[in-house]
């Protein structure tokens, strides 16, 4: 029983010391505007993360909300601020916090397939985030697996078939 508690109280102090607010980036809707002009590229794609066992075993964003963010100062800021550079942040140190509306309403989302596919059509000409969750608990863990993915996407306007994207936090 002492080492749950243990362990417990260091979980929890981890996960408090990634629970302050992203830094103080402003979004500007302006920088978003080229999302509001109409567009022909389609975006197609998988989302997914290979699990603890290798690549061959693969835990997909099955029902999982996919959003495409305008690169943005503002979504620029919060991606380093998740993700420290990387393309993944664990389950365990994913912050708790609140966007600015106005950035949520310049996004936009799809639910993935059972097999984490999702398609965006009608994006207009301009680089965007792709970002998910693909977090599972496996059978008598205590924590959660895991985590946010996300990949960058530029769309020229020029694309003559879809733009194909892997989300693999890789």
């Amino acid at each position: 029983m002492k080492k749950f508690s243990i362990f417990t109280a260091g979980a929890l102090s981890l996960a408090a010391c990634n629970s302050a607010p992203p830094p103080e980036a402003r979004f500007d809707p302006a920088e978003a505007a080229f999302m509001d002009k109409p567009g022909k590229t389609t975006i197609i794609g998988q989302a997914f993360l290979p699990d603890k066992t290798g690549h061959v075993n693969v835990r997909f964003a099955a029902g999982e909300t996919i959003r495409l963010i305008p690169s943005t100062g503002y979504a620029r800021a919060r991606l380093d601020y998740y993700f420290h550079g990387a393309k993944f942040a664990p389950a365990i140190s994913i912050p708790k916090n609140d966007p600015d509306p106005d950035y949520v309403a310049h996004t936009r989302t799809t639910k993935a397939s059972v097999t984490g596919r999702f398609t965006f059509e009608n994006v207009p000409p301009g680089e965007y985030f792709i970002s998910t969750q693909v977090v599972w608990k496996p059978e008598g863990a205590w924590l959660s697996e895991g985590g946010l993915i996300y990949e960058t996407v530029t769309v020229t306007g020029a694309e003559t078939e879809p733009l194909r994207v892997i989300v693999s936090g890789k």
